[in-house]
């Protein structure tokens, strides 16, 4: 199955709109049902065993649940870190940012195009750039511009993302189930021929010495990729599919 990236119907509908919001309320069952939050917490904990980031930054953050998630699983390990949240619209809810403050967690929300906060950010470099469902909106050489600049700012960038495969487009047809709208389900299914497989990310990776990239199959649905600063003595990359 080759790579296809298509509009999806969430990103045209204004944050407001009904669909919207049930749309945002599906992807948090969907992340649950895929395990990205525990596959995220269980990335981050193994690229910081000495100690928790400082500083983290989420690429396309959504409305903040996905990382709260993460932050749940690891607390109490992860205390006073700032979480930045960088997407296009800020929904991100009072509830969202109360869960993150009884955490231990700071919060900075950016309302902002992930290129424009790369180019625009001049604070402090993040400990670790991660996204979750968000790169396979992007055409090869978009993503291999992002990536680059990812690198060029941090020292761990963790990506899951979708897992492009037969299986997953028969999890796809499965939404309904939990009881996902049919933006949810139409969207998934661009997603998934959107997503990845293999080491796909890993050759977009900028072709620098000292890195250790991971990339490979995290579940029945989900695919991962971990790229690390000095974790090796040189880059490599394992997968499965």
């Amino acid at each position: 199955m080759n790579r296809r990236v298509e509009p999806e119907l969430l990103d045209e509908l204004a944050a407001s709109d009904p669909r919207a919001i049930r749309s945002r309320r599906d992807l948090r069952r969907v992340n649950a049902w895929m395990g990205n939050p525990r596959i995220m917490a269980s990335a981050l904990s193994s690229a910081f065993k000495d100690r928790p980031p400082e500083l983290l930054v989420e690429l396309g953050a959504g409305d903040g649940t996905f990382l709260l998630r993460v932050a749940q699983r690891l607390s109490p390990a992860f205390r006073s870190t700032t979480a930045v949240l960088v997407d296009r619209r800020d929904v991100v809810s009072p509830i969202t940012r109360r869960g993150f403050e009884e955490l231990g967690w700071r919060t900075e929300i950016v309302a902002a195009d992930v290129f424009d906060w790369f180019r625009e950010s001049a604070a402090q470099a993040p400990d670790a750039v991660i996204a979750n469902l968000f790169l396979h909106h992007f055409s090869n050489e978009r993503l291999s511009d992002l990536l680059a600049q990812a690198a060029r700012k941090t020292r761990v960038v963790v990506a899951i993302e979708p897992r492009r495969w037969a299986g997953s487009l028969a999890f796809g047809r499965l939404l309904w189930v939990i009881g996902c709208s049919q933006v949810t389900r139409h969207d998934a299914r661009v997603s998934i021929r959107a997503g990845f497989a293999e080491k796909e990310l890993s050759r977009l990776w900028p072709a620098e010495s000292g890195w250790s990239l991971l990339e490979r199959a995290a579940n029945f649905s989900s695919h991962l990729f971990v790229a690390e600063r000095g974790s090796g003595s040189a880059s490599s990359s394992s997968s499965s599919s």
